[in-house]
């Protein structure tokens, strides 16, 4: 029997890196060709492995990653990895706040829950392309989407077009819906209170990928994170672990990883990016480490209580490089937002702008989820629902959109009650320790990271 591993067999990888470099401006032409030419297949455009497998291909297909390593981008300087370049090249870089104010239980309790709900709505259409998950939403009458996705009263027709995520169907429809079941958007965060529980603020990049070895099952990782897991076993030390043979290093994941870092920096968006450059660059490189930083430092803004959902956005934006394309496609985002025009038409222009990325790719989801967040102006279930309504990558978008919105509305009793209620206040997990956790327990564990005699383990 073969058993395939997604996201890590080299014949996989070359089509994403192809395409990784047209997207970075490298000339990879000579590359391609010789791949084709072989047998190769591009990247599939939305699983993790080709169809049909092509084993036979993979010493040719580790000698061309390795070749495309090798090829400089244009765009580097403008979207440079190191964090002191980063810093060099923001102008507006916050400064640092020692006198930062404290956040409540309550408002990191708001923010558990709010994760967690923006993820769990967007879990069983993640994958579907946007008509279908219209189509979906439609059918059922929740369109515009203002609650839960349901299968009760669904054409067949309809359902076999479409199906529902497999993993998910079971556990995040309206009907099946009992407690938040696990997903590797909750995990990352409980993995970072786990982080800063026994190191502290000060952890190194080491500390990240020993944890991750220690606790993280490899079976719950994905795209840039199991590539790096692998370069672990294999003996790559990072941040060399986000760039050997990793197409993925750009995509999303170290961005779903950021929420602990700005939670516990309250109206501290610098010390926020900072720390979340440390745990992105094990896994990932330029607008995937501005995904992570933008995102920790605009929740460290909520954190502090001071600002509304557009100062956050503006907060996350002075610690990404002006140039990079992570930092046009968040104006971009927030452009098409504030035309006056509905959500579906917002969506369908960063569709327009975007479809060439693959869904789990930041940049897409960056333009989205700002547009998502500016277009609710604050409002809890406006945030998640068109975070999730515009598609890509539904779970994710909806978990961050959450989070930021959750911490806005400041108190647990200040979000509605249709979209915490379900959750029963407990959470799945396979991180050793946090299995059917209560979130008023992980606003605890979480607030006590913020006092001072906690920050040294």
């Amino acid at each position: 029997m073969t058993v395939r591993v997604t996201w890590v067999q080299p014949e996989d990888l070359v089509g994403h890196e192809l395409r990784q470099a047209a997207e970075d401006g490298r000339d990879a032409r000579a590359v391609a060709r010789r791949w084709y030419e072989a047998g190769g297949a591009p990247a599939p455009e939305r699983a993790g492995a080709s169809t049909p497998p092509a084993p036979e291909l993979r010493t040719l297909a580790e000698r061309l990653l390795d070749e495309l390593a090798l090829l400089e981008s244009p765009l580097e300087k403008d979207e440079p990895t190191e964090l002191a370049a980063i810093r060099a090249a923001c102008p507006d870089w916050p400064a640092p706040r020692p006198d930062a104010p404290p956040v409540s239980r309550d408002r990191l309790h708001a923010a558990w829950l709010g994760r967690a709900a923006g993820c769990l709505l967007g879990k069983p259409v993640e994958k579907l392309p946007l008509e279908g998950i219209r189509a979906l939403a439609r059918a059922t009458g929740n369109w515009p989407l203002a609650t839960w996705f349901t299968a009760e009263n669904l054409p067949a027709p309809l359902a076999a077009t479409y199906p529902w995520n497999r993993r998910s169907a079971p556990n995040s429809l309206a009907e099946n819906i009992d407690g938040m079941p696990e997903d590797d958007d909750l995990n990352y965060p409980l993995l970072t209170v786990l982080l800063l529980q026994r190191h502290g603020p000060s952890f190194t990049t080491g500390d990240l990928a020993r944890l991750w070895l220690d606790e993280l099952p490899a079976g719950r990782t994905f795209t840039a994170e199991r590539v790096a897991y692998r370069n672990l076993l294999d003996g790559i030390e990072p941040p060399h672990t986000a760039r050997h043979r990793n197409p993925f290093r750009e995509w999303i994941g170290a961005q779903i990883r950021a929420d602990v870092h700005g939670w516990t920096h309250p109206g501290d968006p610098s010390a926020a990016a900072e720390q979340a450059h440390r745990d992105a660059v094990l896994s990932h490189t330029a607008n995937g480490v501005y995904g992570a930083m933008f995102t920790a430092a605009a929740l460290a803004e909520a954190a502090g209580g001071e600002s509304d959902v557009h100062g956050c956005l503006a907060a996350g934006l002075r610690v990404v490089p002006p140039r990079s394309r992570f930092a046009h496609a968040v104006l971009l985002g927030v452009g098409a937002a504030r035309s006056g025009a509905g959500f579906d038409a917002v969506a369908d222009r960063l569709h327009a702008e975007y479809g060439r990325y693959h869904w789990v790719h930041v940049l897409p989801n960056a333009a989205l989820l700002a547009a998502a967040l500016t277009h609710a102006d604050g409002d809890f279930s406006l945030s998640i629902c068109r975070a999730v309504s515009g598609g890509w990558d539904t779970d994710s978008n909806g978990a961050t959109a959450g989070s930021l919105a959750g911490l806005l509305a400041g108190a647990p009793a200040l979000l509605p009650g249709r979209w915490t209620t379900p959750l029963r206040n407990r959470l799945a997990s396979s991180v050793p320790g946090f299995d059917s956790i209560g979130f008023d327990e992980l606003a605890e564990q979480t607030h006590r990271l913020t006092q001072k005699e906690a920050l040294c383990p």
